[in-house]
């Protein structure tokens, strides 16, 4: 396995990190400005004041949660675009504004290995990712266990134009249904996984991030072969180390050749070019 990497998204027209310091971050969506917190930030932010459309507060730690306090009326969403792909932000309970910026590199690296693949997005979300590998022409399967996140990602499809391109939209526990796909003898060419630390399956299943990752990834090798493409492993647990599932993805795809490389995701403020770090992730590719 080679050294750790730093994949950095840059700012584009729709997106970008504009300040961020003392804990919290200055973001454009669009029109719109909002203020989350980031606990990775802990040096000075650029600017002393900051101006936003809507701030994120948390809740206590005994408490948890929090809750949004907007300074301007704001639409319930609003349409952004990435490429020809075009998607809602809004402002959602869980702080984020329903997608990851972070993940533009891993989008765009993907890209250029799909064509017309067979690709299977696990726990896909509102699908941007899904979307941006449609358009770049490969057959998608997207599952996430949210019936809410599929509807929204088929909402972004018709934003798009893209409704009739071949994407399967599955509400399912991303283990069961990979399971059941081992057993039905399918094969992808490529799989992108962005699990969360912790979560529920439509039924009540249960997902904890370093118990059921390695079954997981397990059936996920019994999906690919060897005119397989790409593995991406994306994860937001912060107490888990790149090193760590670099070597889980390394172990496990072993025998199918190819590199494995692992590293760090970060995106750029515009202020000071400086980066701010979001995520680890482990990718495998056959090049």
């Amino acid at each position: 396995m080679s050294e750790l990497r730093t994949l950095v998204a840059e700012p584009w027209t729709d997106w970008g990190l504009i300040d961020c310091g003392n804990g919290r971050k200055l973001e454009r969506f669009g029109h719109v400005r909002v203020i989350r917190p980031e606990p990775q930030a802990m040096w000075a932010p650029a600017a002393l004041e900051w101006t936003a459309d809507a701030e994120f507060l948390p809740g206590s730690d005994e408490e948890g949660g929090g809750r949004w306090v907007q300074h301007s009326r704001l639409p319930a969403s609003w349409p952004l675009a990435r490429d020809a792909v075009r998607y809602h932000a809004s402002l959602t309970p869980f702080r984020h504004l329903g997608f990851f910026p972070d993940m533009a590199p891993q989008w765009d690296w993907m890209r250029e290995r799909s064509g017309a693949a067979e690709i299977m997005n696990l726990f896909g979300y509102t699908g941007v990712g899904t979307l941006l590998l449609s358009e770049a022409g490969a057959h998608l399967t997207h599952v996430d266990a949210s019936k809410k996140s599929v509807e929204g990602g088929k909402a972004n499809a018709a934003l798009s134009g893209l409704t009739e391109r071949p994407i399967r939209w599955m509400i399912d526990d991303a283990a069961k249904f990979t399971a059941r796909e081992v057993r039905r003898g399918r094969r992808y060419d490529g799989i992108l996984l962005d699990p969360p630390k912790f979560g529920r399956g439509p039924t009540g299943e249960v997902w904890r991030l370093e118990e059921h990752l390695a079954p997981l990834l397990a059936d996920c090798r019994k999906l690919l072969d060897e005119n397989s493409r790409f593995l991406v492993l994306t994860v937001y647990a912060v107490r888990m180390s790149a090193l760590a599932i670099g070597e889980l993805v390394r172990q496990t795809l072993a025998d199918l050749g190819g590199t494995v490389e692992c590293g760090e995701m970060a995106v750029r403020e515009e202020a000071r070019g400086l980066l701010l770090p979001t995520a680890i992730f482990a990718r495998w590719s056959r090049s």
